[in-house]
């Protein structure tokens, strides 16, 4: 059995932007989809958990980088593995191809939650984990927390609303790239420039009816977004990467 799954995809219509580019959001809407269909095919996927431990992944943090924009019409090559399971959380791995050419990687952080305490579980007690690693294939790029400017200036202020939830009744965890793609105004981009790599940090989860307020930052040449409930209390952050797109 190979190390990896591998998952194609085409980069269609409902992808991409007016520079018929994949947005952030789809991509990372792929890769949902290729890390569940590879959890499923090595036997620890939604219905095994919730049917054997009443447990469900839950994204913590993600990471992705791209050499060069997606683009409408292309077929999108995912390999997928995940690093093994040890203490509470799973790190999982992607290299990201379009006809045979490396074109990027990404790395996210999943834990595995109690659906009903929504407490953590130890990846030990999960016994079809064992032997479905990516072993030598392991990336060593580590996660860790966004050290965010002090000052940030408010943006705007998003409410949540059905269209964003997902089959767990919280907001998608692809929904996030869109809030801050929309924050920072990448629709003023100039035309050569894409979005060409993100972290994003999931801290509470967001349900509809609920508003975030928006605060962004620019440092260090990268752009950085908060969004805040009406407590304070940070339910997601990221930082954005900007490339030049050259044809």
């Amino acid at each position: 059995m190979s190390v990896w799954y591998e998952h194609k995809t085409v980069i269609d219509t409902r992808d991409v932007d007016g520079h018929s580019r994949c947005r952030p959001s789809a991509l990372l809407g792929h890769l949902q989809e290729a890390a569940t269909l590879a959890a499923e095919s090595r036997g620890f996927g939604r219905e095994v958990l919730m049917d054997g431990y009443g447990a469900f992944w839950m994204l913590a943090r993600l990471w992705y980088e791209l050499k060069r924009p997606l683009r409408w019409g292309e077929e999108l090559t995912i390999h997928t593995w995940h690093r093994g399971g040890k203490g509470a959380s799973m790190y999982r791995d992607f290299d990201l191809y379009v006809n045979g050419e490396y074109v990027g990687q990404a790395v996210s952080v999943w834990a595995l939650v109690s659906l009903r305490e929504r407490k953590m579980l130890r990846l030990s007690q999960i016994p079809e984990l064992d032997g479905t690693g990516g072993g030598e294939r392991n990336k060593d790029i580590l996660l860790s927390r966004l050290c965010l400017p002090e000052q940030m200036e408010l943006a705007e202020q998003r409410l949540m609303h059905y269209s964003d939830t997902d089959i767990n009744g919280h907001v998608n965890n692809t929904r996030y790239a869109d809030f801050a793609c929309d924050a920072i105004r990448a629709d003023l981009l100039p035309a050569n420039m894409f979005v060409a790599g993100m972290q994003l940090g999931y801290h509470a989860e967001c349900r509809a009816g609920e508003r975030v307020d928006m605060l962004v930052a620019d440092s260090e040449g990268s752009r950085y977004v908060r969004g805040i409930d009406e407590t304070g209390k940070t339910r997601f952050d990221g930082r954005i990467f900007l490339g030049q797109d050259i044809p």
